[in-house]
């Protein structure tokens, strides 16, 4: 499988970097390749620049966000919320469609303060912007209630724990669940929350998480939903 990975920083590696161990042909995307590749120094959050790990990981590509979406199968969004909107124009539409599009990204704003509210909340939601913006796309919201590395290594967290899966299209779901147990998850770990418009819950777990990250002072924890019987 052909998997397109828009976003560079620590979310799109860690996805992209676990996609190509498991045999997968990986493509990255951002904004302006040259530039990307230029940095030197890590960003704000001590993450090393972008061609320290791609000399790590010469097997996946670097390339714009059109060419990387022309190129992919499937389509992973890990870009931040904020400009998620305006990477998948950059990708274009015709690009997009019919494509599974995997949207691990969350809207939180930290333009209002620490720590980032939500924009948009409540009423609707990042996947659902998604969704509507490019309607001939198969958007599956997932993977966003938890830091990159459980992402792809769900044994960080010892016993049951859970990954949401929100969208229109069953069969996207399908094949989403599908990666998602190649990354380790047990299939019975996966739960369907139903249609795209249940992504509002699944974004607004991060509130929580952020606050629980700042309580424990580590990320590798995760919701475990526990029902009767």
């Amino acid at each position: 499988m052909r998997y397109a990975v828009l976003g560079t920083g620590i979310v799109g590696r860690t996805i992209a970097a676990k996609l190509a161990s498991l045999g997968n042909e990986i493509v990255i995307g951002t904004r302006d390749p040259a530039a990307t590749l230029a940095r030197t120094e890590p960003d704000a959050m001590g993450t090393p620049p972008f061609a320290t790990w791609n000399a790590a990981h010469p097997t996946v590509e670097l390339r714009s966000f059109a060419e990387t979406a022309t190129l992919g199968e499937r389509v992973v969004n890990a870009t931040a919320g904020t400009v998620t909107l305006e990477a998948l124009n950059a990708a274009g539409s015709a690009n997009l469609a019919g494509k599974v599009l995997i949207d691990i990204a969350n809207p939180l704003d930290s333009s209002r303060g620490m720590p980032p509210p939500l924009n948009p909340v409540n009423t609707d939601s990042l996947g659902e912007q998604v969704q509507r913006a490019f309607p001939d796309a198969r958007v599956v919201k997932t993977l966003n209630t938890m830091n990159c590395r459980l992402m792809v290594e769900p044994d960080r967290v010892s016993g049951t724990h859970n990954v949401f899966v929100s969208g229109e299209d069953t069969g996207a779901k399908k094949q989403v669940t599908e990666m998602l147990v190649s990354f380790g998850w047990p299939e019975s770990s996966v739960i369907d929350l139903g249609g795209i418009e249940t992504a509002r819950g699944a974004e607004m777990l991060l509130p929580i998480w952020l606050r629980l990250y700042s309580t424990l002072g580590h990320t590798d924890f995760n919701f475990h939903i526990q029902g009767a019987g």
